[in-house]
């Protein structure tokens, strides 16, 4: 089967879901790979790296529609290519099937099958296949720098001869994918970071990236991000109200705002107003990742950067990840090029849609002539995690009962285990000789001890402890070494295993603590 990627068609867009690496790898799954004219050249990839490659260049579009079996793209397509579909053939690309009725009608009355890479389960096993997330990986590292382009300052702290510069404060607000990338860009860049989102989980993943996490002083049980397959779930009317309230008194503070928090299949949520564009000082940059659905931010003009009368620009591109054509065409080839595998488990360069696999038929949206969107939730799904218990903090009383009804409990168990130990050495010392008694008595004695020492101590210690109190207990084989000159032959067996015991833990008692003593000292 041959696998044909043509060039996009959509105003701007440089990406392409073919790279001649990527094509190496589709042909050793057994396909022929084509790629049509220039389709490649925005992304930094010539003809010639094609054909290189082992990739046939076709020169019109129609024509590799016409001879493909399988089709790739970029951007959803528009109804010129649509109309070149025919049965039985495969195309995989953003398709945005939530609002495109019309053309999953096109395609199913072609009868071919449509895989939107935009519906890939966010489920381990489809990390690798996972499209979105790569382009918002991308969106939220560009997003900091187009913002750096458009501010008038270093991201970080400086103190030259010339003077004090102060470190840039950015927000981030939504903690998704390009959340985090926009949040280790900044972080990296030296700003003071912060980040807000609706999901508590991402706080600690906020956190451990530098940046600090805005809390809301707010009581509301948040669905986790894992059920809702990674997205956050609409606040309530209080929740939202608090959170605008918060963003405000943050907004004079802010130098840089970056928002990224978006629904699938909704309208943006308006998170930064009006009021909190005219609170923020002259010269700060907001960048709305949100533009193509509207906008986070209630003044952003989609596809647009304006500059608002108190000098705050706001910056509403929709094509950050075209932006970084070569990247994102790297990535997004790369995810393709994981489905085809999915797509082909027996590399023999035929395609088996199977229909039973969480992934594949999550992504697929028209097959055989039927559509298929909504998808039946994946078999296997994240698992959320379960909220904490709050433990109720004790009071100094209770804290107090709990250790006297603890060191009761402890002296009754030791009491009674001396009362007992006591009888059965009485009842030993009533047979035994007397010269047996004074050896016995030490031998309890010993053990008694040895018991209080070592069974408190915490596990963690059990290792280096007991080391150091084996080679020096081993003293036991001075009294082997006596008995040894035995005229018993029993009495010198025992004697010799005795020793070679001993033995081991001299030995091997030192030699633990020493190793152990050296991965505390520098090399």
């Amino acid at each position: 089967m041959k696998f044909g990627v043509p060039k996009e068609v959509f105003e701007g867009e440089a990406r392409v879901a073919l790279t001649p690496e990527s094509a190496k790898q589709l042909q050793k799954l057994g396909y022929d790979c084509a790629i049509e004219t220039g389709a490649g050249a925005l992304a930094g990839f010539s003809d010639k790296d094609y054909e290189e490659a082992g990739v046939e260049v076709i020169k019109t579009a129609p024509a590799l529609w016409k001879d493909c079996d399988i089709v790739a793209k970029v951007r959803q397509p528009n109804e010129t290519e649509m109309k070149r579909l025919k049965k039985g053939q495969t195309l995989i690309s953003f398709f945005n099937p939530g609002g495109n009725e019309e053309g999953m009608e096109t395609a199913k009355a072609k009868g071919a099958n449509v895989i939107a890479m935009e519906m890939v389960p966010r489920i381990s096993r489809a990390q690798k296949m996972d499209a979105l997330s790569s382009m918002a990986n991308i969106a939220g590292y560009r997003a900091v720098i187009e913002a750096g382009n458009n501010f008038g300052r270093f991201f970080t702290g400086q103190i030259t001869a010339a003077g004090k510069v102060p470190p840039a404060k950015v927000l981030v607000v939504g903690a998704g994918v390009a959340g985090l990338a926009a949040i280790g860009t900044s972080t990296s860049l030296g700003a003071v970071t912060y980040a807000f989102d609706v999901r508590p989980e991402v706080a600690e993943q906020v956190e451990s990236m530098g940046a600090e996490f805005v809390y809301l002083d707010f009581e509301e049980e948040q669905q986790d991000g894992a059920a809702t397959g990674g997205y956050a779930s609409v606040s309530s009317p209080e929740f939202r109200e608090a959170q605008l309230a918060k963003f405000r008194e943050l907004a004079p503070e802010m130098d840089i705002v970056i928002t990224t928090a978006l629904i699938p299949n909704r309208e943006a949520p308006e998170l930064w107003t009006k009021d909190m564009v005219e609170a923020m000082k002259p010269g700060s940059v907001i960048v709305d990742l949100a533009a193509e659905k509207g906008g986070n931010c209630k003044l952003t003009v989609k596809d647009e950067k304006i500059v608002t009368d108190n000098g705050v620009t706001i910056i509403g591109y929709t094509d950050f990840p075209s932006r970084m054509a070569t990247q994102a065409s790297t990535l997004y080839a790369t995810n393709i090029r994981h489905m085809m595998t999915d797509l082909t488990p027996e590399k023999d360069g035929q395609i088996n849609h199977n229909m039973e696999d969480d992934v594949i038929r999550g992504a697929t949206v028209t097959y055989e002539g039927e559509i298929t969107f909504p998808p039946p939730p994946p078999k296997v799904a994240a698992i959320a995690a379960k909220p904490k218990e709050k433990v109720k903090e004790k009071t100094p009383e209770e804290k107090r009962a709990e250790e006297v009804a603890a060191f009761k409990a402890q002296t009754k168990q030791q009491v009674t285990l001396i009362a007992v130990g006591a009888v059965l050495l009485l009842g030993v010392g009533l047979v035994a000789p007397a010269s047996f008694m004074q050896h016995f008595i030490v031998f309890v004695l010993s053990v008694f001890v040895g018991f209080q020492v070592i069974w408190n101590v915490s596990h963690s210690l059990h290792t280096p402890l007991m080391a150091v109190t084996n080679a020096i207990s081993s003293i036991i084989i001075l009294g082997a070494l006596l008995q040894i000159g035995s005229g018993n032959w029993l009495v010198i067996l025992l004697a010799a295993l005795s020793v070679f015991m001993a033995g081991i833990n001299i030995f091997g008692g030192f030699l633990v603590t020493r190793r152990m003593l050296a991965m505390f000292q520098k090399s």
